[in-house]
């Protein structure tokens, strides 16, 4: 059986569907600012960022000066690394392989 989300639903399922047909990063752009707000974007971007550096073992004071992450942020990141899902771990591994 496969993972169980708190977000299953076809509609999600459809976007998630949709994200995964996008074929290069031109095209993500223009679904990205289509979908999303600026803000939102840049939130998901810092959020991506932050689960990176922490990855990479650097300390919190050093991640909230690379990306302007607050430490409630950091932390939250942290704890979702530590018992989330493993969504991060997988997506950065996998980009670190490329």
């Amino acid at each position: 059986m496969g993972y169980e989300s708190k977000i299953k639903n076809q509609a999600t399922d459809d976007l998630f569907d949709a994200v995964m047909s996008i074929t290069d990063r031109e095209e993500c752009y223009k679904f990205f600012e289509d979908l999303c707000t600026v803000k939102e974007i840049k939130a998901m971007a810092q959020r991506y960022g932050v689960a990176k550096l922490l990855l990479d073992k650097k300390t919190y004071s050093e991640i909230e000066e690379a990306t302007g992450a607050s430490t409630a942020t950091i932390s939250r990141i942290n704890r979702t690394l530590q018992y989330g899902a493993d969504g991060y771990m997988s997506v950065i591994n996998r980009m670190n392989e490329k």
